[in-house]
């Protein structure tokens, strides 16, 4: 999975990397807020994204607050640096939309299990986005038919909207994406199609004995 670090200080930023790296992860750098919000906002964007609080120009939580602003429920998890500790600026870091903090110096265990969290959140955010997109695909091929079907009640065919009647499997066919394959049931078999192989039959039988010497 691509991640996106940014921090401004070289040290940091290649020490992150070291350790995402290490983690399997294909790590995109950037040295500023502005350079995270492109990458952020572009296409493909990594799904997890790491940004140090204080950056030149736009801030990790400058960054953030923009990402929320334009997609409230975006998929990318957000993971905030910081060497702050107090509780307003914790909260605050949540409130303008970040998923998690880790505060400087940190260690890399807490780093990994942080970052860990953000991985399954992440996948769980992809696959249930790519099953809404199945969903939303299925249902574009789903067509309904509704209201009252004028129907024939001696020869089953329907009245179409052109004030034509038309066989059942056609106005359905128009209607929907159904379609039909046919068959006969063990009802109408006996009914329909017995009767005729029995005239078959002895028709053959007739046709011999005509045919036959002493016929």
């Amino acid at each position: 999975m691509r991640m996106v670090v940014a921090d401004d200080d070289p040290v940091t930023r290649r020490l992150l990397e070291g350790v995402l790296v290490r983690l399997g992860f294909e790590v995109v750098l950037a040295t500023d807020g502005t350079e995270a919000l492109a990458i952020l906002t572009g296409d493909d964007p990594p799904p997890v994204a790491i940004l140090d609080w204080m950056m030149p120009g736009m801030t990790g939580i400058d960054v953030c607050r923009t990402l929320r602003e334009r997609a409230p429920s975006g998929p990318t998890y957000v993971l905030i640096v910081t060497s702050r500790e107090r509780t307003e600026d914790l909260v605050a870091a949540l409130d303008a939309g970040a998923d998690d903090y880790v505060t400087k110096p940190f260690q890399v265990e807490e780093l990994k299990a942080r970052v860990g969290v953000g991985l399954r959140v992440a996948t769980l955010q992809r696959r249930l986005a790519d099953r809404v997109t199945e969903l939303e695909l299925a249902l574009a091929h789903v067509t309904r038919l509704q209201g009252l079907l004028p129907i024939c009640m001696y020869c089953k065919k329907i009245r179409n909207d052109q004030n034509y009647w038309t066989q059942v499997e056609t106005y359905v066919s128009d209607h929907s994406d159904a379609r039909f394959s046919h068959g006969i049931c063990p009802e109408c078999r006996i009914k329909h199609i017995e009767p005729q192989l029995e005239r078959m039959r002895q028709a053959s039988v007739d046709k011999q004995v005509a045919d036959s010497p002493t016929g």
